[in-house]
């Protein structure tokens, strides 16, 4: 796969979402069955997602650049508005995502549709949101 790069072996034990969070434990997904913070509405849409990083400290913001003293996630929907996928970014500007229970690749934010087959399931990057790497402060 040119412009990705196999990071991980497979592990079924977590997903992107959980991934994005930095989280490799538990299978992120709100509804039954699924890992979800608390006080984070437990709705698939793309508020109850933003919502559910906002516990983490992340806020919307408007680029995807890298931005020093920031880290990054992208949250991808498909055409209605559902969210299907998350990405993190790295401190070196490219991204890592797990793919569904596979493996976890590096990548360029936008290079999923282009270098996965039948890439739909991942959408279009919908949101980005970034927190401060310093967390110091944050609960």
């Amino acid at each position: 796969m040119s412009g990705l790069r196999v990071t991980s072996p497979p592990d079924k034990s977590y997903n992107c979402i959980a991934w994005a969070a930095e989280d490799s434990e538990r299978f992120w997904w709100p509804e039954v069955g699924g890992y979800w913070p608390p006080g984070a509405t437990r709705r698939v849409t793309l508020s109850a997602f933003i919502e559910a990083y906002r516990g983490l400290g992340y806020e919307t913001c408007g680029s995807e650049a890298v931005e020093d003293g920031f880290q990054k996630v992208a949250i991808f929907s498909d055409e209605s508005g559902t969210p299907t996928h998350a990405a993190r970014q790295l401190a070196d500007g490219r991204w890592t995502s797990k793919l569904g229970r596979d493996v976890d690749v590096e990548h360029d934010l936008h290079s999923l549709q282009e270098h996965i087959p039948q890439t739909v399931i991942y959408g279009k990057v919908a949101v980005i949101l970034r927190r401060p790497t310093d967390r110091s402060d944050v609960r």
